[in-house]
């Protein structure tokens, strides 16, 4: 690549590395804010005796992501730039996460649900904004957006330590550690590269909240492919967050914590090998190979057991970076091909978080709780393995789905 007249090829060079950095720090916060409370809630609520509302806590997740959506679509794109809304949303966030841990107790449940909802409308669309602005930043560089990206995965992983070496992994003080990473963040978003908000196609005020210039993309055939099999696909990635500890717990192995982190481990590795990957085959095939992963994944859980078959379980556990990045960080990217030339990435990064976080966790743990329910109060792993077959056959089936319907392939085509 040649510098740009009157520019040294190691200053470029130098700018481009402090680029990363800079937005790899912005990802590591990001993520370690909802790793710091998400994975251990539902021990700590068990833990002072309001387990009975553990389901209602796990519900405003994807809640918060439909009704922050379209709040983001409004904001984003006609009133601030995604650089001050995540000022503004991670310091108000984290002043709630600091009023949290009162809440935390018998008699306040009730509250505490209802401001964690608050917390979460957010919180949530701060993910599509930090994908904007590392998109926007990076320009035609898109490929260096997985590797920022891993230092999401990165800082998700750092927050479970800190909280276990801590001995708060049954505490409401995991707000508080939360709180604490969310008020930095918001001071350091003042640093964050100052990317330009959306150009709307129109002033209509219903437009932009609605965010009908995001969802007019969807004229285009492949990307609402896209949007549809991205719906359907997060319905049994709701049923792995929600299920696979309780499942591996019944098969007999006692160190769950440490063999759920195998795939985190697994999403972290292929994250720094996506650039590669997405430079070398293009958008279809990786996002192929993301739905392949999730059907096998699950017809590993449905043969492992804690016997000869325990094989199974683990392999199905480390495929989750398999499964995770595969789609939805290459997702991310082609959501980005096709937005940016129509002035509507944060709209479209927003909309993409709505359909996913939202709508499809929010059918997933719903379409999970009524398999669930089905299984006997103590369910062995022969009874998982009758559960576990219902999200491996959608998964296939919406794959085929994917390969028979999806025309975009590499960068350029999606840009055409």
């Amino acid at each position: 690549m040649v510098a740009a007249e009157g520019v040294l090829p190691g200053t470029e060079r130098s700018a481009s590395s402090m680029l990363t950095t800079r937005l790899s720090a912005l990802m590591f916060m990001q993520f370690f804010v909802w790793g710091a409370w998400n994975v251990t809630l539902g021990l700590v609520m068990q833990t002072v005796g309001i387990g009975n509302l553990i389901a209602n806590a796990f519900s405003v997740g994807p809640i918060a992501s439909i009704v922050g959506s379209f709040l983001l679509g409004m904001a984003a794109a006609r009133y601030l730039s995604p650089k001050m809304l995540m000022v503004i949303l991670h310091l108000v966030g984290g002043a709630i996460l600091f009023a949290l841990p009162a809440l935390v107790a018998p008699g306040h449940g009730d509250s505490f649900v209802w401001l964690l909802l608050g917390y979460m409308i957010l919180y949530m669309p701060t993910v599509g904004l930090a994908n904007t602005i590392a998109l926007k930043s990076f320009g035609e560089r898109v490929d260096r957006f997985p590797f920022v990206r891993a230092f999401g995965t990165l800082g998700w992983i750092a927050a479970g330590l800190i909280i276990g070496w801590a001995g708060l992994s049954a505490s409401p003080q995991i707000f508080v550690v939360a709180g604490v990473v969310s008020v930095a963040l918001g001071f350091y978003s003042f640093t964050l590269p100052n990317v330009e908000p959306d150009a709307p196609q129109s002033e209509g005020l219903v437009r932009q909240v609605l965010c009908v210039d995001a969802f007019g993309l969807m004229r285009q055939r492949s990307f609402l492919i896209f949007i549809v099999c991205a719906t359907l696909i997060s319905i049994p990635l709701a049923m792995y967050y929600a299920y696979a500890s309780a499942y591996i717990g019944s098969a007999g192995i006692e160190n769950v914590g440490g063999t759920m982190a195998i795939g985190q481990m697994s999403e972290l590795a292929f994250m720094f090998s996506m650039p590669w990957l997405y430079r070398r085959f293009g958008v279809k095939p990786l996002l192929l190979v993301g739905m392949v992963a999730w059907a096998l994944r699950y017809m590993l859980f449905a043969i492992g057991d804690g016997g000869g078959s325990i094989w199974a379980i683990y392999l199905g556990v480390a495929l989750h970076g398999v499964c995770y990045d595969f789609f939805f960080v290459a997702g991310a990217i082609y959501t980005g091909t096709i937005a940016t030339p129509k002035g509507v990435n944060a709209q479209a990064q927003g909309m993409l978080t709505l359909f996913t976080y939202g709508v499809g966790m929010l059918l997933g743990a719903q379409i999970g709780g009524i398999l669930y329910a089905q299984l006997p109060a103590t369910p062995s792993v022969a009874d998982w393995h009758h559960l576990w077959w219902y999200p491996a056959i959608a998964a296939a089936l919406i794959a085929i789905l994917f390969q028979l319907t999806f025309r975009g392939n590499r960068p350029e085509e999606a840009r055409a």
